[in-house]
């Protein structure tokens, strides 16, 4: 069951669980995922955390004990959130030490309705790193413009980031020079940049999933012939943007005081479509130095039937790298503007993690109602 997530492992890519629970916490069931099939990290998004909580199953006694205190619904939140975080952290922890902080990680993230404030977004960022309190959790951030600061500030101030929301290659761009300058005006500080880790998750199944829309809608035998293409060309580029950072000087100034990479992560790589194979943005985008994220359906198709080939994102170098540009650029020729499809899928993601935490909210404050000491 396992073998195909043994090789993508030693290809060189980090398996991420995308999801988390207290369920699956205190049942064992994320400690048999580290030991049986390879999961090295955990990442959790708002919807991750709406799902698990309005599931109720685990959470009662804390939400009851919150509901005595008085606690505001904002605050029950944090608390429960963190708490789950913590305990990941705490189970991961062994897989942070033994890869040196590479990974064993848990990511958490800001409020989302803060995106676009940069002084709000880093004091979510302190507020979550004291919370959580473990050297093994990363603190996400949406790349929003707003938040490309606040990524420097965060890392600058020593605390580890998960960069999430990515769709653009120039925002990944600006994504990794946010982080290097973190690190430089970390060093400059005098902080141990070798204790500063960092990933960048490049969504991937939505830019196929709003493309192939627009693509369908033509219905030309052109515009056909391009279905399914995007993604995996968006997200080999973006490989090939890593690649031309971490060989630049300024990289390999950071790199002699211990500076870690910040690894590209594939996010969002559940398939939508029926028509494509369901392990396609994992078999399609091996590379060393990477990071899957997975929900758990796609870790177990991937267990089951996934064929790992080796290297399917820089083996075949330049030439491979033609090909993805000329996979973008034939968009433009059937009218499709890709500066348009990322821009619409980042304020199409923050709205919908902004609806997740609000509908978070909403259902903690059912909890707590019905859990509160009653009057008289």
């Amino acid at each position: 069951m396992t073998d195909a997530l043994k090789r993508l492992s030693e290809e060189g890519v980090a398996i991420w669980l995308d999801d988390l629970s207290r369920r699956r916490i205190t049942s064992g069931n994320l400690s048999e995922l580290l030991d049986q099939q390879y999961v090295v990290g955990v990442t959790t998004n708002p919807a991750i955390f709406q799902k698990a909580i309005s599931g109720g199953d685990g959470y009662e006694r804390q939400v009851q004990e919150l509901a005595v205190r008085g606690v505001t619904v904002e605050e029950a939140v944090r608390m429960i959130t963190t708490a789950d975080v913590r305990d990941a952290c705490d189970v991961l922890h062994p897989l942070f030490d033994t890869t040196g902080g590479r990974d064993g990680r848990v990511s958490i993230e800001v409020d989302p309705r803060v995106a676009h404030d940069t002084e709000a977004t880093v004091a979510e960022a302190k507020q979550l790193a004291w919370l959580v309190d473990r050297p093994n959790t990363l603190i996400k951030i949406p790349a929003t413009r707003a938040g490309l600061p606040a990524i420097t500030e965060t890392i600058a101030q020593g605390i580890s980031v998960n960069v999430t929301l990515i769709f653009s290659l120039e925002r990944y761009r600006e994504v990794m020079d946010a982080y290097l300058t973190g690190l430089e005006q970390a060093d400059a500080k005098g902080l141990d940049i070798s204790r500063i880790h960092s990933v960048a998750s490049f969504f991937v199944s939505r830019v196929d999933t709003e493309i192939d829309k627009r693509l369908d809608a033509l219905g030309t035998e052109e515009a056909t012939a391009l279905r399914g293409k995007a993604a995996l060309a968006n997200a080999r580029l973006a490989y090939q943007a890593f690649e031309q950072v971490t060989s630049s000087d300024r990289w390999q100034s950071l790199a002699t005081k211990g500076a870690n990479p910040q690894r590209p992560l594939w996010a969002s790589t559940g398939v939508k479509d029926p028509a494509y194979p369901d392990t396609l943005y994992v078999t399609e985008l091996v590379a060393p130095g990477t990071v899957n994220t997975m929900p758990e359906a796609t870790l177990e198709a991937t267990a089951d039937h996934g064929e790992i080939r080796g290297n399917t994102v820089s083996a075949d170098g330049a030439e491979g790298y033609a090909r993805a540009r000329a996979d973008l650029d034939a968009l433009a020729r059937v009218d499709i503007s890709y500066d348009e499809v990322v821009q619409l899928l980042e304020d199409e993601g923050l709205e919908k993690f902004a609806s997740a935490w609000n509908d978070l909210l909403t259902s903690t404050k059912a909890e707590l109602d019905r859990l509160a000491p009653k009057k008289g």
